[in-house]
């Protein structure tokens, strides 16, 4: 019942932010972290407690999932856990843009007024 909902609910720009980084592909919470940097052009700092609060609410909440351990050869032989969209992530993400989309075309089609 918790997904369903939560497709339908405006997101947080933390969850926004992370499903926006899964969209092109599964990550790990450092990958997370320098993605949302990246496509924010720096303006959104995500630390870790944000970051790794928001993956638990998303993975309870069925929007995301963990893809597996595995070595990230660009940072290190550590083994970390990766995330990747559910459809229901998928499906909320969609929403959202959705929503941005409408605000966008409803701002301008207003006429701009000199006062």
């Amino acid at each position: 019942m918790a997904t369903h909902n939560t497709a339908q609910a405006p997101l947080t720009p933390a969850v926004l932010h992370i499903l926006l980084a899964l969209s092109s592909g599964e990550r790990h919470g450092y990958g997370i972290m320098k993605q949302v940097r990246a496509d924010s052009q720096g303006k959104v700092k995500m630390g870790p407690g944000t970051l790794y609060g928001s993956l638990a609410r998303m993975m309870e909440a069925g929007l995301i999932r963990e893809s597996g351990r595995r070595v990230d050869p660009e940072m290190d032989d550590e083994r970390r856990i990766y995330y990747e969209l559910t459809r229901a992530g998928r499906a909320a993400l969609e929403a959202e843009l959705r929503r941005y989309r409408a605000v966008v075309a409803l701002a301008e089609g207003r006429p701009a007024h000199g006062h």
